[in-house]
């Protein structure tokens, strides 16, 4: 399939979670998250090579580390933060630290007009959720961080 200008088209993204303990992972996923599991395909000893979630509108992948895929930890930390717009940042943000997450900036309102805050899950993938608070403009956000981080 090719888009109008005769390159490939977008099919489809999704994240995929290198983790140090697969199972575990997905069960942290299923609790905290209610992320439903649409497939899932093991290696030797249960080894998850690839498991499929869907978390509401969205999915993400989950793999074990091994065979040249790191998991945060082995790397000292991840740089990409996955970010969840949700209804209720308060009550999510309970659940993942129920199942054992842990605090990375804690949940508050926004200059942004969101109320929201990080966490970080037991296998080192950083979490951002947010719930719209306020109905503001681009020109509105951008005058608030201007007056955050003032020349």
């Amino acid at each position: 399939m090719t888009n109008a200008g005769g390159k490939p088209a977008l099919t489809r993204l999704y994240a995929r979670l290198v983790v140090s303990d697969g199972p575990r992972a997905v069960d942290f996923y299923r609790t905290a998250l209610g992320a439903e599991e649409i497939e899932r395909y093991t290696g030797p000893g249960g080894r998850i090579v690839h498991a499929m979630l869907r978390l509401g509108d969205a999915v993400i992948a989950v793999k074990d580390a091994g065979d040249g895929d790191p998991a945060p930890p082995d790397l000292g930390g991840t740089p990409v933060i996955m970010a969840l717009d949700v209804s209720d940042a308060d009550a999510v943000a309970d659940a993942m630290l129920r199942a054992g997450a842990s605090v990375v900036h804690p949940v508050a309102d926004q200059h942004y007009g969101q109320r929201g805050g990080r966490l970080a899950d037991p296998f080192g993938h950083q979490w951002m959720i947010s719930q719209p608070i306020e109905d503001l403009t681009p020109e509105q956000i951008q005058r608030r961080t201007d007056e955050l981080f003032p020349d």
